[in-house]
């Protein structure tokens, strides 16, 4: 396994890390049992970083994950997030010192630890002060309820904003061949100011498996059949909408054809993309099973040439797919 810095936090995490959204519901169908065996397997392999949220399932994340580490917690670097899906909130946000102390606490139980390794603001709150969120989280640090603080999906300034008050220490983003708006200005800063980041929808959210087809059916239960909007954001209407559906699947099949020349799987090839960005500390993946986790340490110990890099942002420009369109930026 390969490990690789967490910032400045003292920890090493490995470069594939796992993302528990699935688990909590609303993103396709995963078994539980099938789900701790992957978790398993993961920390076998030498898998150490696990990524959950309160709003995954609002505990139903959390609390499988608990079950699949078990008595391996200490193997574990744990990461979960708060601050959003609260119905009674502005604009479903919340990051209050108030919602801090409260959120951590059902955290920890659903968790069944004392403390985390990482706790991160899920989505920018513009109607707390960040002064006061940082604080709050510090606290937690001093408590020792956590090991370190981050944030998820905020801008630049809002960065900037948080680290007068205290250092931000991870941050989380989504990083993926179709969506690269990052490298325009958090990458940049967050290598400067050595912030451990988290790449999550490493495979584009099943686009870079590539196992969808044009007459895709992904259930009603299922957050990218909505095909609009989620957080603000336009990405999931410019990867699942009409409009660009069919275009991207031209995209993942010439990107089918490179990974065969590697002889690696899609998910190899997409996951050695991503983490081939050295501010990366690691790349988030869900495992639906065992064979998913086997599958995707295949990315590690071998390199795309800077050729094939060149060739990979070619194949996007041929079919007019763009990874950075302003289009996709969070407007408040």
């Amino acid at each position: 396994m390969e490990y690789r810095p967490f910032g400045q936090t003292g920890m090493q995490v490995s470069a594939i890390g796992v993302g528990c959204w699935e688990i909590g519901g609303g993103y396709g169908s995963i078994e539980e049992t099938q789900f701790i065996q992957a978790v398993h397997r993961a920390l076998d392999l030498g898998i150490n970083c696990f990524d959950t949220a309160e709003a995954y399932g609002f505990g139903a994340s959390e609390q499988s994950l608990a079950k699949a580490l078990g008595n391996r917690r200490k193997d574990a670097v744990v990461v979960t997030k708060f601050g959003v899906g609260y119905k009674e909130a502005p604009n479903f946000r919340d990051s209050s010192r108030q919602r801090v102390r409260v959120s951590i606490e059902k955290s920890l139980q659903n968790l069944q630890t004392d403390y985390v390794d990482v706790y991160m603001v899920h989505w920018p709150d513009v109607n707390t002060p960040f002064e006061e969120t940082m604080r709050a989280l510090d606290d937690l640090v001093q408590q020792g309820k956590a090991r370190a603080i981050g944030i998820s999906n905020f801008r630049l300034s809002q960065i900037e904003d948080s680290m007068r008050t205290r250092r931000v220490d991870v941050a989380q983003y989504c990083w993926n061949m179709f969506d690269r708006r990052m490298q325009k200005e958090i990458y940049p800063y967050c290598r400067a100011q050595q912030i451990g980041v988290m790449a999550y929808g490493s495979l584009a959210y099943g686009l870079l498996t590539g196992a969808f087809t044009a007459d895709m059916d992904f259930g009603t239960d299922d957050w990218r059949a909505r095909r609009g909007r989620m957080g603000g954001i336009n990405l999931f209407q410019h990867l699942f909408g009409p409009e660009y559906f069919p275009r991207n699947l031209q995209v993942v099949e010439e990107l089918k054809a490179m990974a065969a020349r590697y002889g690696k799987s899609l998910p190899q090839f997409a996951l050695r993309w991503t983490t081939s960005n050295p501010v990366i500390s690691t790349a988030l993946v869900g495992c639906r099973n065992v064979a998913e986790v086997e599958d995707n340490v295949g990315a590690l110990s071998w390199s795309i040439s800077a050729a094939d890099l060149k060739e990979i942002d070619a194949i996007f420009a041929r079919h007019g797919v763009d990874p950075m369109p302003d289009a996709w930026l969070e407007r408040d």
